[in-house]
């Protein structure tokens, strides 16, 4: 039987965590307060080891932490380099539910299995005849969570799919084709150990020759020189110059998530690079999680679109809902929230109602 990856999700193992640590640093809200330039929820992702980090992310995060940006990098094949050990002090002991976890990668498997055994069972026929939504069928098909999760329209429409009456006739189901091996040419493509290292190790490396090739004598970029452990403080505003820009901040929670764009009195500071439109946004809700708290406010400019693994606020006819954004396998733009659980295509919606997120305050 091929090997389950109960770490797939973990790309990016790096040393952000223990710089942070030796430097005091208790939260990881404190260090982004010292990143500016990089989100609270991406740089939880980054730290998480959940999405890789991008060249000048490192650069500013060694700054912050007063080291190397090569340093924070993991050499993923070293002999005492261990995922299990890593993760754990970020994610806790893994996996949580051993059985789930293995469940959603063998459901995972038998959906692809599935498609690819039924050149007629095409995304949009499982759209249009079972109710399974592309986004949810590549979040199935990734084994993103086990089966007794998912709500009871996507579990009735696996039902139907895949012939059976209930969940327990499912999973028999499954582990009937697993045990026939039926499975065995698709469970490398799920949560295969070595895929997700490969992946690891080929980023972390394009990663270091990008850093080296920066530092570099006579390369546009000056080598990275003795950091201080803590960001310059902002200089002082000069009588007769525009030095800070406020935007107004607006936002009233909603029912079901939503946030209406309801004037309040506060402001919040533009970030650099801020659009003419952009404005302030008080969530009101944790809606994406503790990573983001209810008394968070967000910079967000219509005048950009958000970036995968970033914030994005898109707008419809009941007002303004803040999303995580990541892709899926096929390069789509997806956009989730937590509470309520949604899943949402952003390349199906119109531009003009999707903006990014550029920055986060706590209070």
């Amino acid at each position: 039987m091929t090997a389950i990856d109960f770490h797939r999700a973990l790309v990016f193992p790096n040393r952000i965590r223990k710089f942070r640590k030796q430097l005091n640093i208790g939260s990881l809200l404190e260090l982004s307060e010292r990143v500016p330039g990089i989100t609270y929820i991406r740089l939880s992702k980054i730290e998480r080891g959940e999405i890789f980090a991008r060249a000048d992310e490192l650069r500013d995060l060694g700054r912050a932490l007063g080291v190397a940006p090569q340093d924070l990098l993991v050499d993923v094949d070293d002999a005492g380099f261990d995922i299990a050990a890593w993760a754990e002090p970020l994610h806790g002991p893994m996996p949580t539910d051993p059985e789930g976890e293995r469940g959603a990668v063998m459901l995972a498997a038998a959906l692809r299995a599935r498609r690819g055994g039924d050149p007629a069972l095409t995304i949009a026929v499982l759209e249009s005849e079972y109710g399974i939504a592309p986004v949810i069928l590549s979040r199935i098909e990734n084994a993103l969570k086990p089966l007794d999760r998912w709500n009871d329209e996507v579990r009735a429409a696996l039902h139907r799919l895949f012939g059976v009456k209930d969940d327990a006739a499912l999973m028999a189901h499954v582990e009937a084709l697993q045990a026939r091996g039926d499975l065995d040419p698709v469970l490398p493509l799920v949560a295969n150990p070595e895929l997700r290292l490969a992946k690891s190790r080929t980023r972390i490396a394009a990663l270091r020759d990008e850093l080296a090739a920066e530092a570099a004598p006579g390369t546009a970029r000056a080598a990275f020189s003795t950091p201080a452990a803590a960001p310059a403080a902002r200089p002082a505003p000069v009588e007769g110059t525009a030095t800070v820009r406020l935007l107004p901040v607006f936002g009233t929670p909603l029912p079901d998530g939503r946030i209406a764009r309801t004037a309040t009195d506060a402001t919040i500071e533009a970030p650099r690079g801020a659009g003419s439109r952009a404005y302030g946004l008080r969530l009101g809700r944790p809606t994406l999680g503790a990573g983001l708290p209810g008394r968070a406010t967000l910079v967000v400019d219509p005048d950009r679109y958000p970036a995968t693994g970033g914030l994005a606020v898109i707008r419809d006819d009941q007002g303004l809902r803040v999303l995580s954004v990541t892709a899926d396998r096929h390069g789509r733009m997806l956009g989730y929230s937590e509470s309520p659980d949604l899943e949402i295509a952003l390349d199906t919606l119109d531009p003009a109602d999707v903006a990014a997120v550029l920055s986060a305050v706590f209070e």
